[in-house]
């Protein structure tokens, strides 16, 4: 039988599991480092989604990896948090490109064709 302690305890459980399995596919993304910028300066969502005009629930998103951020928060964010804005591009572009090969048979062969062409040119 399952008791109300006994299922908060579950769902605390549950809750770390899926962060964890989040945090182990998502390495280097743009959400994983706004987050950890957000943290480092003790700031909620709401108030780093008011540097640019939305809200803190698509903050949350953004930091979860669910929701893409527009490419012109990005130099707002950048002089906001006083970091490069290049750091935030490169992560930008990265996780389009995995949103574009997830779930792909073929994603790391692709990416290692266009690796490949970079390093040529």
């Amino acid at each position: 039988m399952w008791t109300s302690r006994k299922m908060v305890h579950y769902a605390i459980l549950k809750n770390k599991f899926i962060n964890m399995t989040k945090q182990a596919f998502y390495n280097n993304t743009l959400g994983d480092k706004l987050r950890q910028l957000r943290d480092q300066k003790n700031l909620t969502q709401r108030e780093v989604g008011a540097v640019i005009d939305v809200d803190g629930a698509f903050i949350s998103k953004v930091e979860s990896n669910e929701k893409p951020i527009n490419r012109s928060h990005l130099a707002t964010l950048s002089k906001f948090f006083n970091i490069p804005e290049i750091d935030l591009q490169q992560l930008w572009l990265a996780d389009k490109i995995r949103l574009i090969v997830k779930g792909e048979k073929l994603g790391k062969e692709a990416i290692q064709i266009v690796f490949n062409d970079f390093n040529q040119q």
